[in-house]
């Protein structure tokens, strides 16, 4: 349900706003990616601009996603460790008794 309600309430109203920027920026436009000789053919690219605003949504998704991931290490190394942690205590607790033990018997319970 709640995925439903995302796709409506989200992905929906996201994906027609990227059709209607696509749609009115159908111009081409040139991007030179030598910024000391913009006229250099080899370092010019001609594309609609849709493609570059689709681009650049892509790639601040993409360092954003990076950046957090980066940041979160320290939480996920704990993480592993707390579960290696947990698992050897789990092991530990449900590992049979090789042997009983040959200590002294203790005493039955009192009535």
């Amino acid at each position: 349900m709640v995925n439903r309600v995302a796709l409506v309430v989200i992905i929906v109203p996201l994906a027609i706003i990227l059709i209607a920027l696509a749609v009115a920026n159908r111009e081409l436009v040139a991007f030179t990616v030598d910024p000391f000789n913009p006229g250099n053919p080899a370092l010019t690219y001609t594309l609609p601009f849709f493609v570059f605003l689709f681009a650049a949504l892509a790639l601040g998704m993409l360092v954003g996603s990076l950046a957090t991931w980066v940041r979160q290490g320290r939480y996920r190394k704990l993480a592993r460790q707390r579960g290696v942690e947990a698992e050897s205590l789990r092991q530990a607790a449900v590992r049979p008794a090789a042997a009983p033990r040959q200590g002294p018997a203790l005493p039955g319970p009192a009535n």
